[in-house]
């Protein structure tokens, strides 16, 4: 990935060290074949005693980072914004190329058969970046709540969910959430409106537990106040929260897998996926002999 300078910027050395540790963080992130949103960056230095958890630090940090990838200091690729994207067209040079295409992509349903079918809903739609690849090669939907979720989305998984039983599957919401008042509540929310709607009964919140932030330490915040839910929170868990960007990406992505695999029975998923090669096989003949068809 690219390091461009665009201005010249001198630092100070307790800056020039933030910016060292960054790029450490950024390394270590990259190695695992994962990259980071701003937040997640911070959250590792607060984790790593490197910052203090102050929004004053947030800020200062993002200033920081924005004027060393202007320097040349930061790779441009290492920070993502997962909120903005741009969308475009693909465009092909020959039959062959998208012939090629097709076979990457190609994919029957691995959940064919299971007597599971189970869905990955996450309250951020910052941290979709961090679960999706691990849920793509699981081959399970995934889905972010964005907070509450809204009435059109929950209906929308509702029908799904009624396809899933007329298939002979039970559904499954894998929920991961911040541990706060209203995050707490999320899960909840999701399990009654499903109920009301039909459709999923059952709701597994995987994340972020009590025992997580035990065995982790993410950096805590002070619960919010003003939340219509916080003196139940505070009466059952204290006055701090946490949120789920705290933790590693590795570790969500892991927590993903653990509870999907457990959900999935082997012996039919390498049934589903002896048929796909041999559909697959099929489509690399005609890629390659597509100028003799």
């Amino acid at each position: 990935m690219p390091k461009t300078q665009y201005t010249s910027k001198k630092f100070s050395g307790p800056t020039l060290d933030i910016i060292d540790s960054a790029n450490n963080i950024i390394e270590e992130y990259e190695a695992d074949g994962l990259d980071l949103t701003l937040r997640q960056l911070y959250y590792q230095f607060v984790s790593r005693d490197l910052l203090s958890n102050t929004q004053k630090s947030y800020n200062r940090l993002g200033r920081i980072i924005s004027d060393a990838r202007l320097a040349g200091l930061v790779d441009w690729g290492a920070i993502k914004d997962r909120g903005r994207n741009l969308k475009e067209n693909q465009h092909w040079e020959n039959p062959g190329q998208i012939i090629r295409a097709a076979a990457r992509g190609f994919q029957i349903d691995h959940w064919k058969g299971q007597e599971f079918r189970p869905e990955v809903w996450i309250e951020k739609e910052a941290l979709v970046g961090v679960i999706g690849s691990v849920c793509e090669d699981l081959d399970v939907s995934y889905f972010a709540c964005k907070g509450y979720v809204s009435q059109s989305a929950m209906w929308g998984a509702a029908q799904r969910f009624d396809k899933y039983h007329n298939e002979g599957q039970t559904p499954v919401i894998i929920h991961l959430g911040d541990h706060d008042p209203s995050g707490i509540d999320m899960t909840r929310d999701i399990l009654d409106r499903q109920e009301i709607l039909r459709g999923c009964y059952s709701v597994e919140r995987i994340a972020l537990n009590m025992d997580q932030i035990e065995d982790y330490k993410p950096p805590p915040n002070p619960a919010k106040l003003t939340d219509s839910r916080c003196n139940g929170y505070v009466e059952k868990y204290g006055s701090n929260s946490w949120e789920l960007d705290a933790l590693e990406p590795r570790t969500l992505r892991e927590l993903i897998k653990r509870t999907v695999l457990g959900f999935r029975d082997d012996s039919i998923y390498e049934d589903v996926r002896e048929k796909e090669y041999g559909y697959l096989d099929i489509l690399r003949h005609i890629e390659e002999n597509w100028q003799s068809l």
